[in-house]
């Protein structure tokens, strides 16, 4: 298949809990959902891994990291001047600016890895040029089963088990 995936629009929030149950139990992996409030049991049924936690701390580290070798390599390397005879490498003067480093590179990674994760910015959807999609933020409640799925050749025959149109999204 070629295109973003298939999509079927629902009535009710436990039609489409059940809707992914039956898609998970049929093997179907790449599952999207889109509903107008919030569904606990999607959350336990569909977990998408969150790497913005992992990235933040590595960019942390990395700021904090760059921050103090900054700060040495001009201390004792590029400019070394002795100024009341202390130690060129005298590092409870670093700690300000490390610790300042370390969350500009921490707040810097976590933007960038929640725009990437997002995929943000995308200014339009191939969703949106379904006309039906128009009530997901108001009354319907989808399902949609990407492209990329292993079984994505099989998915507009099983979503048309569930009694409702289905609409193949192109790219």
């Amino acid at each position: 298949m070629s295109g973003f995936g298939y999509l079927v629009g629902l009535h009710s929030a436990d039609a489409l809990v059940e809707a992914v149950k039956a898609a998970k139990a049929a093997g179907f992996v790449r599952i999207d959902t889109f509903t107008p409030q919030a569904i606990e049991e999607l959350e336990e049924l569909l977990p998408s891994p969150n790497r913005v936690p992992l990235l933040t701390l590595l960019g942390g580290i990395v700021g904090g990291a760059a921050g103090y070798l900054m700060q040495w390599y001009s201390a004792t390397q590029a400019y070394a001047i002795n100024v009341g005879g202390r130690p060129l490498h005298s590092w409870p003067s670093f700690i300000p600016i490390t610790f300042e480093t370390t969350v500009l590179g921490a707040a810097l990674a976590a933007v960038v890895a929640f725009l990437w994760g997002s995929g943000l910015p995308r200014l339009h959807h191939p969703l949106f040029d379904i006309d039906a999609f128009a009530l997901a933020s108001s009354r319907r409640f989808f399902i949609c089963i990407r492209a990329q799925d292993p079984k994505a050749d099989q998915a507009q025959a099983w979503l048309q088990t569930l009694g409702q149109p289905v609409y193949e999204v192109k790219q």
